[in-house]
């Protein structure tokens, strides 16, 4: 699910017999219940709304779904060979980094 840039996702809990959903894409947490498939979507839009006037009352920046910029530590011998890959296509690291991570 989606609203406003912002992704939802919803679990059942069998046990409470209710769905479970969380936004997923921000560093703040945000969550939301319903009873029936029908309500989760309402509950969904109606917890990322609340946010931002959360946000906007209190004059805070709401917390943005990803930058796009990914900062990774890898093992010597991967980054080389990362590297060396993006050279022998003539490509950039960050092009051949990505076609990588696609590949998945």
């Amino acid at each position: 699910m989606n609203d406003k840039g912002h992704t939802g996702q919803v679990e059942f809990d069998h046990e409470a017999g209710i769905f479970d959903g969380e936004v997923i894409d921000l560093r703040d947490v945000i969550t939301f219940q319903s009873k029936s498939v029908d309500e989760f979507e309402r509950a969904f839009r109606e917890s990322v709304d609340d946010y931002l006037a959360f946000c906007e009352e209190h004059g805070e920046v709401p917390d943005k779904p990803f930058s796009g910029r990914l900062m990774l530590r890898l093992p010597p011998e991967l980054h080389r060979k990362v590297d060396m890959s993006s050279k022998l296509e003539g490509k950039s690291l960050q092009r051949v980094a990505e076609r990588l991570m696609c590949a998945t």
